[in-house]
């Protein structure tokens, strides 16, 4: 997603942002959150996010998407919102769901259509959120006219869900995700934990049931993917050379943004004036859309 979102900027209008609201949902720390959105922020940075060829934000700079979320909150039904996978998914692995959780949907609405967002990158398990977005802006449009544009989602089908070092898909909420940014010694244990099976060095590997493969082809063009892929098919090499490969291109491909991310981390100065320049230029977009939203549905009364 982050490196879909850093291309858009040669050729889009982009519009990104720091989900800090949505992390309430899960982080219930302080601290956690703050270093969290920090983090963030710099890692966007970081890979090549240029503030003067985007609008990037932190989302809860940007209050008017929450009055938009309640607004939209009635072109919805809670049958409808009791089949969202992620929060399905949640609730089957014994998470007490909050209201948050419940109504993210809908927060996720006001995050797309607050902008007049055309297309909108997600992973495969995020197409049904989209699909969300646009029932709701289709049931508020045709209730109070043609307010908000009808987004579509934009699913690479090679990166359509990335798998976590543990088979399931890669989330932060599962502790399963591999940080490219952790210190060499710690994203090298990350990477050696990758979940395999029992084949040993001197028999053949099934790379399309392998979760090692389907991360490590992350970093490979075509050509390499199928030579890796002959590589796991041919006995004599053990999955602990493919996991110390894989880590050695994560440093190779992360090596200029990890130094540059140190410098960025030196200057929060510089990290405050971005992040607040980018507020202002999203909350001129969101506060259009909203003033829009209240005056179809009679809150300009006078």
């Amino acid at each position: 997603m982050m490196r879909k979102m850093i291309h858009y900027q040669d050729k889009e209008d982009l519009f990104c942002f720091v989900a800090s609201y949505h992390a309430l949902t899960t982080v219930f720390e302080k601290e956690k959150l703050e270093e969290g959105i920090r983090n963030a922020v710099l890692d966007f940075l970081a890979l090549g996010m240029d503030p003067d060829r985007s609008t990037f934000w932190v989302q809860s700079d940007v209050p008017e998407v929450v009055e938009l979320s309640w607004l939209l909150s009635t072109s919805i039904t809670v049958p409808q919102l009791e089949l969202a996978h992620s929060y399905k998914d949640k609730v089957a692995q014994g998470i007490s769901p909050s209201g948050g959780l419940f109504f993210y949907p809908i927060l996720m609405a006001a995050d797309i259509l607050a902008f007049g967002s055309q297309k909108v990158p997600v992973g495969k398990d995020q197409k049904q959120h989209i699909e969300f977005t646009r029932d709701i802006a289709g049931r508020f449009n045709n209730r109070y006219g043609d307010v908000f544009v009808m987004p579509e989602p934009e699913i690479g089908d090679e990166v359509a869900v990335v798998p976590g070092v543990d088979g399931r898909k890669m989330s932060k909420s599962y502790g399963n995700a591999i940080y490219f940014f952790a210190p060499e010694k710690k994203l090298r244990k990350t990477v050696m934990g990758i979940v395999t099976d029992s084949t040993g060095v001197d028999e053949a590997k099934d790379p399309d049931n392998s979760v090692l493969y389907q991360i490590y082809c992350l970093f490979l063009n075509e050509k390499e993917r199928q030579e890796l892929a002959d590589r796991f098919r041919t006995p004599g090499t053990g999955y602990g050379h493919f996991k110390q490969e894989l880590f050695e291109r994560i440093l190779d491909t992360f090596a200029e943004a990890r130094k540059r991310r140190e410098e960025l981390a030196a200057d929060p100065g510089f990290l405050k004036e971005v992040m607040h320049k980018g507020a202002e230029k999203a909350r001129a977009v969101a506060s259009d859309y909203l003033d829009r939203a209240r005056k179809s549905v009679g809150l300009h009364y006078l």
